[in-house]
Formats: C-alpha cells, sequence, structure tokens
C-alpha cells in the first residue's frame, strides 16, 4: 500500500489506533467549524473504513496524516460525489486537530497527495474547493500554487439551504504543478 513521507509528515494507510485522535478530531466543533456538522465515534469509525477500502482498491485516497509518530487528521485525493459544472474531477483535500494547525502540515502533506496525483495517477488537473469563509484552508491552496477563478465558484449541491452553501474552487493544473516542484 502507497506510504507518502515528507521532512514533517507520513500519509499511511489507517489502522485501528487512531481512531481516538481521529474520532476527538471530528468531534470538535473548532475543527468542524466548516462542515456541516461534528461527528460521532461510529460515524468516524465508519468513515475510516471507507477512506481505508478506497486506498486498498485504487491505491490512492484520504491517507491518515502521521505527525511525531501521531495521527492527526488526513490528506488525500478524492473523487466529489456530487454533479457540478466542474465535475467528474479529483480534489484533493484535508482535516487536522486545531492543535496541528498553523505549522504547515497541511500544505506539505498535501503536496506529497498532489505529487501522487500528478505522478503514477497520472492525473492532468486536481482541484480543491471549500465553504467561502474557510479562509484557513483557502490559503493553504493558495500556498500549493492553486488558483480561483470566481467564475467557478458553486453553491454546494448537497447543502440546499444551508449558510455554508457558497464554495470557492481552486484549480491545479499538472504544468503548474511540476513548474513549482
Amino acid at each position: 500500500m502507497t506510504i507518502l513521507r515528507g521532512p514533517r509528515v507520513t500519509l499511511r494507510p489507517w489502522c485501528a489506533q487512531d481512531l481516538d485522535a481521529f474520532a476527538a478530531l471530528n468531534a470538535d466543533p473548532q475543527v468542524m467549524a466548516f462542515l456541516t456538522k461534528a461527528l460521532t465515534r461510529d460515524e468516524t469509525a465508519a468513515m475510516m473504513d471507507r477512506m481505508q477500502a478506497r486506498l486498498l482498491a485504487q491505491g490512492w485516497g484520504h491517507w491518515a496524516l502521521e505527525v511525531d509518530g501521531r495521527c492527526v487528521g488526513f490528506i488525500g485525493l478524492s473523487e466529489p460525489g456530487f454533479e457540478a459544472a466542474f465535475t467528474p474531477c479529483v480534489e484533493v483535500g484535508w482535516r487536522l486537530a486545531a492543535g496541528a494547525w498553523g505549522h504547515g502540515y497541511a500544505a506539505e502533506g498535501a503536496r506529497l497527495a498532489l505529487a501522487h496525483g500528478f505522478g503514477p495517477v497520472g492525473l492532468q488537473e486536481i482541484v480543491s474547493f471549500t465553504t467561502a469563509g474557510n479562509l484557513r484552508s483557502r490559503r493553504v491552496m493558495e500556498r500549493l500554487g492553486m488558483t480561483r477563478d470566481p467564475a467557478d465558484d458553486f453553491d454546494h449541491p448537497r447543502l440546499l439551504d444551508h449558510p455554508l452553501r457558497p464554495h470557492v474552487l481552486y484549480r491545479l493544473r499538472r504544468e503548474a504543478f511540476d513548474a513549482t516542484a
């Protein structure tokens, strides 16, 4: 199974020992502020199982993010399960425990995932999106060299009548990533 290593972070398969830390961050209102709801321990366990199954089936997906020997979230690639003007596509995304914010781990891990997506997976473009007010994630997208065209912004089709519905879309082409590598 694919493991991606950077200077400070490792993207690796999920293991049972990750559940406590991952459940804690999925229950943290600060971490989940730009998502629709906090997750229970059972919902987190089911999410881990789905992410691990995807990694096993295709060799890429959402990996556990390990820093200093402990799981502090996830980073990876996924295919959005909804229709929009920019789908089908592959998205790079992340979710980190609040204590891991501000250290550059999201950008470092996302660069590993992008390199894997543009390299072995053979993608030509990878997108990322978030609710318009999630400035932390938007800054990570910009640090990665992703660009936004306001004409691509969209209302998330699964968030009807929800305050988080307005989303921004960022894109990165393989050529642009290769130029920064």
